[in-house]
């Protein structure tokens, strides 16, 4: 039976994909940016929404248009193998080796760490992340009530501690009109610039991707069966979220400019959302702060190794949900000890080598109404974007390998040769060449080829 989904329904999926996508990373990220911007914050916010919230829409509306379950039927044109290489890596990425470590991590260094002595840090991470994890894999067991647990409970509490934070320093305090709202004479493009790589750095396009199949599977327990209906949903439920979010990170980034009447210029968002917290509400306003911080982050960590484990455990049948959910929790468990400073030193590269593939197949699945699921036109795009995807891995690695003479040629070679490679943002005209090229080349085959006779190629 297929029932079209009420407005409260869409709501709760809407505050479920907010839950999701929001993690601590998009509350320091924005803080930060609304300090380094000062009066040019307008032109940062507006870069910052251009990635922080275009590309996941753009990824969310990449699932819908093509009616796809998950990001392997996304990627399943460029190959099968290339589709459930994508899979395993997306969410070996999200779910295991990065994004959900670091939320426990972060949780631990803005809300627990600075209350213990320096000598009690590893133990007390062990213990905490054991906490977290035991948490997150009692709330997603239950593939049935993540949406509640969620979309219902976890994430209107986060948004509530949210507008008290605003509600503290722009009607309260009044601190709004510290910060001009027009942008000064100077800075405004560079800004504009840094709030675009701001966003890019939340790599909430790739989450978009991964949590795909999490909101796929919350519309059918809602009833909505039939897929051309499902994909509305869909984008409508990502419309819902990306706007909510959009709005939390222009008072967010609002926030961190009008923070420098009262602070200088602090060396990262944690430490300015701390600083911020402590002015307006005393030491009342650290447990805000790592109340906030750990709903923020256990949502998110609950959202990646449920798609995670509802992606695999649909793949390896045999294995099943619950095993994998298993896997990610003491996978992630075991990653988180190791610390979020080597966390994103290990991590990096391996984001920056499947961040252009991601990108590429968001693009594809944008333009799906012009070109369907051609597998000339997303293998040669796939093909064009491995060479970007390597180069960024190896402009990214540790240390120890950056400093091989073999890799800091290529590096060498590449920051002089390739377009935007410098601000990481060379997979654009990769992708393009890959998409236009092919693109053209089917259009040249049919005109020259009988429909009759290519069909049967």
């Amino acid at each position: 039976m297929n029932k079209p989904l009420t407005k409260r329904q869409y709501l709760i999926l809407g505050s479920l994909l907010f839950g999701l996508f929001f993690g601590a990373g998009n509350l320091i990220f924005p803080i930060h940016l609304g300090q380094l911007s000062a009066g040019n914050w307008g032109p940062a916010t507006i870069g910052f929404l251009l990635t922080a919230i275009l590309l996941p829409l753009l990824s969310i509306l990449a699932i819908s248009l093509t009616r796809s379950n998950s990001a392997y039927d996304l990627a399943a044109p460029a190959g099968k193998k290339f589709a459930l290489f994508f899979l395993i890596l997306i969410h070996l990425t999200l779910g295991i080796l990065v994004a959900s470590p670091r939320t426990a991590t972060t949780t631990f260094a803005i809300g627990i760490q600075p209350f213990l002595p320096q000598r009690y840090d590893h133990l007390g991470l062990l213990i905490f992340s054991a906490l977290f994890f035991g948490i997150a894999y009692l709330m997603a067991y239950n593939q049935n009530k993540i949406a509640d647990y969620v979309g219902k409970f976890l994430n209107p509490i986060l948004l509530a501690l949210l507008a008290f934070i605003f509600f503290m320093a722009f009607v309260i305090k009044g601190d709004l009109r510290h910060i001009s709202l027009f942008p000064t004479s100077t800075g405004a493009g560079s800004n504009l610039i840094n709030g675009f790589l701001q966003g890019y750095n939340t790599m909430d396009a790739l989450a978009g991707l991964g949590f795909g199949v999490t909101i796929i599977a919350a519309l059918k327990l809602f009833g909505l069966t039939d897929s051309r209906q499902r994909s509305r949903a869909v984008a409508k439920v990502g419309a819902i979220s990306m706007s909510l979010e959009a709005l939390i990170y222009i008072f967010l980034i609002a926030l961190g400019a009008s923070s420098l009447s009262y602070l200088h210029l602090s060396a990262e968002g944690g430490t300015a959302f701390t600083q911020i917290m402590t002015h307006y509400t005393g030491l009342a306003g650290t447990a805000i702060l790592g109340a906030v911080t750990f709903l923020a982050c256990i949502t998110s960590c609950i959202g990646m190794m449920a798609a995670l484990s509802q992606d695999w455990g649909e793949r390896f049948p045999k294995l099943g949900y619950h095993f994998f959910l298993t896997i990610s929790c003491l996978g992630a468990f075991i990653i988180a000890n190791f610390g979020l400073t080597q966390i994103i030193l290990y991590s990096t590269p391996l984001l920056s080598f499947i961040y252009p593939f991601a990108m590429a197949l968001i693009f594809l699945g944008v333009l799906h109404p012009l070109i369907g699921q051609n597998p000339i036109i997303y293998k040669t795009t796939v093909a064009f974007t491995l060479i970007p995807a390597i180069l960024d891995a190896i402009h990214n690695l540790p240390p120890f390998f950056a400093n091989l003479a073999f890799f800091k040629t290529i590096d060498a070679w590449a920051g002089n040769t390739i377009p935007l490679f410098n601000v990481g943002l060379d997979f654009f005209p990769f992708v393009l060449v890959g998409l236009g090229g092919s693109w053209a080349l089917t259009a040249l085959l049919k005109r020259r080829t009988p429909a009759a006779d290519l069909s049967k190629k």
